[in-house]
């Protein structure tokens, strides 16, 4: 099973590190790194801790831009092409072939991160002679995140397009940011119901503190160790009982 995990894996691993929307985003990603120290704060340029803040930014909006990029069409075009045959006609589940996507996607997804971060601590270092090594700790929690996301359009799109399973990952991104302002308003609704990933949002104590204690990333770990299972043991049994 791990053997036939991993295989999928590294197929779509190869696969996404050639295509080209990855080196775009890398491009684009340090562009914008390398300008922010150049804007305007208070007319003194960005200082530090606005830099960090900005930097995780970028970091987290080109994970999922990315993550979207490689996972949102990944199953409905194998399916369309028929290509999904060559997999799934081996001794190979369907969950396997899903879960193996994800890992795969996952596994980009924490390579092209810590290239953005590293980036990042270059242009700290040279503007700020400061390596900023807390940065990592907004890196890691924005791959939890994205983690999830991809776990999610994963799932969609073994029923789904392409299209569907972006706005649906999208709404998924912005419902699961909401719940403060939404449980604010409407009183009544029940708190555990609303889904949440505000547990990933780290970046004003890792941009403006001392950063996040061990302990809260371990939490952090098992609420994404929970809804990647939640969701993929979902979308395995869609895509189970899919009629290809």
């Amino acid at each position: 099973m791990i053997r036939r995990i991993s295989a999928i894996a590294g197929a779509v691993f190869l696969d996404a590190v050639k295509r080209r929307v990855v080196y775009a985003v890398l491009f684009f990603a340090a562009v914008l790194a390398f300008g922010a120290p150049s804007l305007p704060s208070s007319g003194l340029g960005v200082d530090p801790n606005l830099y960090r803040e900005v930097a995780l930014a970028l970091t987290f909006v080109a994970a999922i831009v990315l993550a979207l990029a490689l996972s949102a069409n990944r199953v409905p075009a194998e399916v369309e092409r028929r290509t999904v045959y060559n997999v799934v006609g081996k001794p190979v589940a369907r969950w396997e072939y899903l879960v193996g996507t994800w890992v795969g996607i996952c596994a980009v997804m924490a390579a092209v991160i810590a290239a953005f971060t590293a980036v990042d601590q270059l242009v700290g270092l040279v503007r700020y002679g400061d390596l900023m090594w807390r940065l990592w700790e907004g890196a890691g929690a924005i791959w939890l995140e994205t983690g999830v996301l991809t776990a999610f359009a994963v799932a969609v799109s073994a029923a789904a397009g392409g299209v569907v399973v972006t706005v649906a990952t999208l709404t998924f991104a912005f419902i699961a940011h909401s719940r403060q302002p939404f449980l604010a308003v409407v009183h009544w609704f029940p708190a555990w119901l609303f889904p949440s990933l505000d547990v990933f949002n780290i970046i004003d104590p890792v941009a403006y503190g001392t950063g996040v204690a061990p302990a809260y990333f371990l939490a952090a770990a098992l609420v994404f160790i929970g809804w990647c299972a939640a969701l993929l043991v979902i979308g395995s049994t869609v895509f189970a009982g899919r009629d290809l």
